[in-house]
């Protein structure tokens, strides 16, 4: 499959190394050139590109960048991309690192539909409260007691789907949070947030978080 990654830190950086080597076609793209990923590419096989470029042809777009580089990601990013792309955004709102974000804060948007917005494209909210280190060395084969699992929330189910089914090819449970309106319940400051823990321990502190935004995480 063809999967273009935006955004080369944490997160970007090792789902490009476990994405790689399952065998996927990966384009990562960030926002200081595709000069500076020579190393990663060198490490992994993956295609440095520009961030205009990431999602040219690709089956799943990963958007991993801070909140704030949202609005200033390339116009039409997702312009070339196949049809039916499923577009997973990893990210949160922190306002000591994005400043204050008034669609979150005043109209009550969730995070991942504040992205969608800027995006003009229907998203999966995915990845975003899991540790990066996990991502490398968490995987577990199916069934195994130790396997744990990750929420993913969205609006469009055959793109959610796409993003379950990668989920678990990572070697973790994918759990369907429900929709994109829901995925406040696994934002940061809840109970899942950095949960590693099995289906049984994320589907009860889903159902346990609360729509009220802890302190720390408002502007």
């Amino acid at each position: 499959m063809k999967i273009g990654i935006i955004g080369a830190g944490n997160i970007g950086g090792n789902l490009t190394r476990r994405l790689t080597a399952l065998g996927h076609d990966v384009s990562v793209a960030n926002s200081r050139g595709p000069e500076t990923l020579t190393d990663l590419a060198d490490e992994t096989g993956a295609t440095p590109v520009p961030a205009a470029e990431a999602a040219r042809d690709a089956d799943i777009v990963v958007v991993t960048v801070p909140l704030k580089a949202v609005p200033q990601l390339p116009s039409g990013l997702l312009d070339g991309a196949a049809d039916g792309v499923a577009v997973i955004d990893t990210g949160n709102y922190y306002p000591q690192r994005d400043g204050r974000i008034a669609g979150i804060e005043d109209e009550g948007l969730t995070e991942s539909r504040w992205t969608e917005r800027h995006l003009g494209h229907p998203v999966i909210k995915a990845f975003n409260g899991i540790y990066a280190q996990d991502v490398l060395d968490g995987a577990r084969p199916e069934g195994a007691p130790d396997r744990r699992a990750l929420p993913v929330a969205g609006d469009d189910e055959a793109a959610k789907r796409k993003v379950l089914a990668l989920v678990e090819e990572l070697g973790f449970d994918a759990i369907d949070a429900g929709g994109l309106d829901d995925s406040w319940r696994q934002q940061p400051g809840t109970p899942v947030y950095g949960l590693r823990g099995g289906v049984k321990e994320i589907q009860e502190a889903l159902a346990a978080a609360s729509p009220e935004r802890q302190p720390e995480f408002r502007g």
